[in-house]
């Protein structure tokens, strides 16, 4: 059974991922686990794949997309552990820095992660915590 998960999208302001959607330069991304990014020994550039379940606004803590859709993304050059969001889904979704991603993450670099397993990751958010003081809007 895959990890599931919900993690805080990290990132620059709106206007610079604005910028940097257009350039393709990365703009906004997401940490996994320690615990897989231990266990799978994950590496710069390495694919991280799922389904992006539900998409939560910081605002309000409340759902705005529930795709229910494939992923494939990859690892940052960097570091094993953020994962880099590509320019079509942060269009598509209208992300920000002020968003939740709740994700089953089924593989990473096609290795089924716990198989056989339900697992239900450290790094997911509560409800309660996905209320945010401060919240930046996507800019077109």
């Amino acid at each position: 059974m895959p990890e599931l998960c919900r993690v805080i999208v990290c990132g620059f302001d709106p206007m610079l991922v604005r910028g940097y959607v257009k350039t393709g330069y990365r703009a906004l991304w997401w940490h996994i686990s320690d615990e897989l990014y231990e266990k799978y020994d994950v590496k710069p550039g390495d694919k991280v794949s799922g389904k992006l379940l539900k998409v939560f606004y910081g605002k309000d803590g409340k759902a705005t997309h529930e795709p229910n859709e494939p992923f494939e993304w990859q690892v940052s050059k960097e570091s094993g552990l953020a994962v880099i969001l590509p320019s079509d889904v942060i269009t598509k979704y209208e992300l920000t820095e002020t968003h939740f991603l709740e994700l089953l993450i089924e593989k990473i670099n096609d290795q089924e992660v716990y198989p056989g397993e339900e697992k239900l990751s450290e790094k997911y958010w509560p409800e309660e915590k996905m209320k945010l003081d401060f919240v930046l809007a996507y800019i077109k």
